[in-house]
């Protein structure tokens, strides 16, 4: 049996209704969403400021997502560059009313760390 990765999700979801085509599938585009937000969040606190996402650089679909999936991503550094950074992101579910545990979705995201301007500015990669 898979486990999660250890420490907190930078985000976590259940996965409804509304979110699904009229098939009953969810929608990649709404996985893609969450992990765009949550690595966003982690990358603005990774550089302690504004980021915005200029790549998705890969995105890779394991396994679906289920109506009633507790969705959770989690995030890590990857790569630092002077103003960028490449956050990775792995998606897991606990399938619904099971103990199942399943990492359905991955990617690596590219931020670029922006001045109040919304111009790049320098980050500073822990030593």
């Amino acid at each position: 049996m898979q486990m999660m990765p250890a420490g907190i999700p930078a985000l976590r979801m259940v996965a409804m209704p509304s979110d699904t085509n009229s098939d009953g599938d969810i929608f990649g585009g709404w996985t893609m969403s969450l992990m765009d937000m949550a690595s966003a969040t982690f990358a603005s606190q990774e550089v302690k400021g504004r980021v915005v996402t200029v790549a998705v650089d890969a995105m890779t679909f394991h396994r679906p997502i289920n109506v009633g999936d507790d969705v959770s991503c989690f995030c890590h550094v990857k790569h630092y560059g002077t103003t960028s950074l490449v956050v990775h992101v792995e998606t897991w579910v606990q399938r619904h009313h099971s103990e199942l545990v399943e990492k359905v979705t991955e990617g690596a995201f590219t931020f670029v760390a922006i001045d109040a301007d919304g111009k790049p500015r320098p980050i500073l990669a822990p030593a």
